[in-house]
């Protein structure tokens, strides 16, 4: 018998749409084993909350007994996926995307059981394509569908170039369905054309249309889409300590959505949640049970329990963290701009130069607003970038 509640989660929990829902219902409700794709190309090193929300979903159709296949695009990663880019994406060589999907199986792994899922690399296919077979695959789509796709209309509209390279990208995306003969596609819903695409080009090869579960966008830390490209982001693999920081750093109005896609909390619990916000409880408390689930859903209960205690020492009571990390100075003196990179505190000079100038580094509590001042240090000094990084200086 179907695990109704189960096919239901599946169905609406975080889910922006569905195509063909009364199809992809019944096929749930048949006993059919079905082939659940996810593809994920290796853009940045660290999958963050954003991009775990479709996986989750793969997981609860895990729960069901149904195979996942994960495809790892280290093929279309060096196409570059033009979706939601409001200018042309740089390509990615070869080595760039080995080094991104090093642990890619091992983060995985924290949110789906990669023992029973089918991973495969796109590369297996979409490197043996001639092009008679791309002219193939291009007569699925015409020029018209292409250039009215929103984000390519949106820069043709203000005269920017489109390249065609970046057309090619969800011809490629879609082979991949045939490839791996999906019944379903599982992706965010700025997925939307990338994963209609699949069932144009299943048709094309003569397969049955895969069904297609969007799932609802997560805004990051600044508010907009979270984005690695933005750097908003939150990822799995943050440490405990930063992770929590992060989640206590998202507008409180994001608290609740957060809870629903990004954890276990059922609708009875989300929905106590409501009421507590509604009564005038404090964001700040409910927002530090949120980051407790998150943090314990990737780490344990004890990492969550102890990111909590740091946060409450470093941000109420102002008492600098116990596990600050040592940084060996490589010259002395160092500007201050050196130094962040260096201690990576910031990820680039540019970087660091926004935060000395928007008041976000100190030294040994005082603010430091000049980026380029060469500091002379005498070993000991806490410095401190923005509201949750710290160094102790040693010479």
């Amino acid at each position: 018998m179907a695990d109704e509640q189960k096919i239901k989660e599946i169905l609406e929990r975080g889910v922006e749409d569905i195509m063909v829902k009364e199809h992809l219902e019944a096929a749930l409700r048949s006993g059919k084993k079905l082939r659940v794709k996810f593809g994920i190309d290796p853009t940045g090193s660290k999958i963050h909350l954003g991009r775990a929300i479709p996986l989750r979903k793969l997981r609860a159709f895990q729960e069901l007994g149904h195979t996942i296949v994960l495809i790892i695009g280290d093929f279309t990663a060096t196409i570059g996926d033009p979706s939601d880019k409001l200018s042309k994406r740089p390509t990615l060589t070869e080595q760039q995307i080995g080094e991104n999907m090093r642990t890619y199986e091992q983060q995985l792994g924290k949110i789906v059981d990669i023992r029973h899922a089918e991973i495969r690399y796109n590369s297996e296919w979409l490197g043996k394509l001639d092009f008679r077979e791309a002219a193939r695959l291009a007569d699925s789509f015409s020029l018209q569908q292409m250039a009215s796709r929103r984000n390519f209309k949106d820069r043709i509209d203000k005269g920017e170039e489109v390249s065609m390279r970046e057309m090619l990208y969800p011809l490629m995306q879609g082979y991949d369905s045939v490839a791996v003969q999906a019944d379903v596609e599982v992706g965010g819903f700025d997925q939307l054309f990338n994963v209609k695409a699949g069932r144009a080009i299943q048709k094309q090869y003569g397969q049955p249309e895969q069904d297609i579960v969007t799932t609802q966008m997560l805004e990051g830390t600044d508010g907009r889409k979270m984005s690695t490209s933005w750097g908003n982001v939150i990822t799995i693999v943050d440490e405990p300590a930063d992770m929590f920081g992060k989640i206590m750093a998202i507008n409180d109005e994001l608290i609740l959505k957060y809870f629903w896609l990004c954890t276990d909390v059922s609708q009875d619990e989300l929905d106590a949640y409501h009421r507590r916000i509604e009564k005038g409880a404090n964001p700040r408390d409910i927002k530090i049970e949120l980051g407790k689930k998150i943090v314990a859903l990737y780490y344990s209960q004890k990492d969550a329990e102890e990111a909590a205690t740091a946060f409450e020492k470093v941000f109420s009571k102002k008492e600098l963290p116990e596990d600050m990390p040592a940084h060996a100075l490589s010259k002395n003196p160092i500007t201050l701009s050196e130094l962040l990179v260096e201690a990576k505190l910031s990820i680039s000079k540019s970087d660091a130069k926004r935060l000395v100038e928007q008041g976000g580094v100190e030294v040994n509590g005082a603010v430091e607003k000049e980026w380029g001042k060469e500091i002379a240090f005498k070993g000991g000094e806490v410095v401190q970038a923005g509201k949750r990084k710290f160094v102790k200086i040693i010479l």
